[in-house]
């Protein structure tokens, strides 16, 4: 009796989907996280863009009161703009610059922090955003400039 010699497969494939599994759903879940963490860097750098407007608006309000209450001219007080725009700054909990430039300009800038939540797997574990927004002191007379 003559026996033939089973042919032998030219690759073993058992086990091949279990491996492209666990490849395709790390690199699901890596995609998941990037997508939720970017989306809330986007929030906090919004956050960020909005405490800087409200804290130049809170330094615009403080205004030089004698001169223009005799309509004489328009002008910020700066120590008091600059102190209220920190205050507010502190208050918000992130840290910035302001400045008063031009006696009528507020520039407030907004450095904070934003902590991924499922980024910090492979290694990332903050993310800085900024804010920047300024105001400007106008004065107008029958809805014209002056």
């Amino acid at each position: 009796m003559i026996t033939h010699p089973r042919p032998e497969r030219a690759r073993d494939e058992r086990g091949s989907i279990s491996l492209w599994l666990v490849t395709s759903s790390f690199v699901m879940m890596m995609l998941v996280g990037l997508a939720v963490d970017l989306g809330g860097q986007v929030h906090a750098k919004q956050r960020a863009h909005d405490v800087a407007a409200q804290a130049a608006r809170a330094g615009g309000q403080q205004v030089q009161a004698a001169p223009a209450i005799q309509g004489q001219f328009l002008a910020v007080d700066v120590a008091a703009a600059r102190r209220a725009a920190e205050d507010y700054l502190l208050a918000a909990g992130v840290t910035g610059t302001v400045s008063v430039t031009g006696g009528d300009s507020i520039l407030v800038e907004v450095t904070d922090t934003y902590q991924p939540t499922l980024l910090t797997f492979i290694g990332i574990s903050t993310l800085t955003v900024t804010g920047e927004a300024s105001a400007r002191l106008v004065r107008s007379l029958g809805g014209t400039e002056q």
